[in-house]
């Protein structure tokens, strides 16, 4: 039995599906069960990481934990990361298979950082995987491109190695029911990078239209990106992040190739799998 959080996320329902089609018997947490729309054949639970002690119930028989934190703000991390992984050494110390982020390390004081020093101050058995951009993050252009067909967004220099959200999944999958991967810390990207402006236009070769970029200051967006990131902090991080990759490309790795034993799939893969959200 594989416990699956952020089961309905872009992430955490490639993994359910991914661990259903294997084999595994999945329980998945969500606050809301009723708004699933899990495969057949999941056990669907009702759990928030905010009240640790609802994680209990669901423990028993669970030999991996795949862990998806929804806070951003570093607080709250430092106050409920702890008694969460205090819970999970409780229950049988399941193997923790945790997403984080490429930052984690070069920012020691991020909520990422914060959860990944809980989990092994823990004594749990646990894999980190740091994915650098996720693709689907930019699907928040989706209403702009259906509408308009121009995006106007900050940093279109920014050059991102953005990883498709099923090889990360693919990843977690391999690492939840393996233990060769136990105290290994993944660096997850996608084979390339490619600039913010590239990838509205390989959008718009998967969707068959020409799409614009138009370049906006990084202060016509900030407040958006607080409401949107729940943190004023956490939007701010974000912009000096891509300012830095307009500068700096983010890196590329190859331990998505080095787990799966293929290559990682390129951003022009993961539009062509998106078209329908763009069309």
């Amino acid at each position: 039995m594989i416990l699956v959080t952020g089961a309905t996320g872009n992430v955490g329902r490639r993994v359910v599906e991914r661990l259903v089609a294997a084999g595994h018997g999945v329980r998945a947490v969500t606050r809301d069960p009723s708004r699933a729309q899990l495969p057949a054949g999941v056990e669907v639970v009702a759990a928030d990481l905010a009240d640790p002690e609802t994680l209990r119930p669901h423990l028993a028989g669970v030999e991996a934990v795949f862990l998806i934190w929804p806070f951003v703000e570093p607080a709250a991390a430092a106050q409920l990361a702890p008694p969460v992984a205090a819970v999970l050494a409780g229950a049988g110390s399941p193997r923790v298979v945790y997403v984080s982020a490429a930052t984690a390390e070069a920012d020691p004081d991020s909520f990422w950082a914060v959860v990944e020093r809980a989990i092994t101050a823990s004594g749990l058995p646990w894999t980190m995987l740091r994915p650098t951009g996720i693709a689907t993050n930019t699907l928040a252009w989706a209403p702009a491109i259906r509408a308009e067909g121009v995006v106007r967004w900050p940093y279109g220099a920014a050059a991102r190695s953005m990883v498709h959200e099923d090889d990360i999944a693919a990843v977690a999958v391999d690492a939840l029911t393996s233990d060769r991967h136990d105290g290994r810390t993944y660096v997850l990207s996608g084979p390339q990078t490619v600039t913010q402006a590239e990838q509205v236009r390989l959008i718009g070769a998967a969707v068959g239209r020409d799409l614009r970029w138009q370049e906006v200051p990084a202060e016509a967006v900030r407040p958006m990106l607080a409401v949107a990131m729940g943190s004023p902090a956490f939007a701010d991080a974000a912009l000096a992040g891509w300012a830095a990759m307009a500068e700096t490309p983010e890196q590329v790795t190859g331990d998505v190739a080095a787990v799966l034993g293929r290559p990682a799939r390129t951003f022009a893969d993961w539009a062509a799998d998106h078209a329908a959200d763009f069309a």
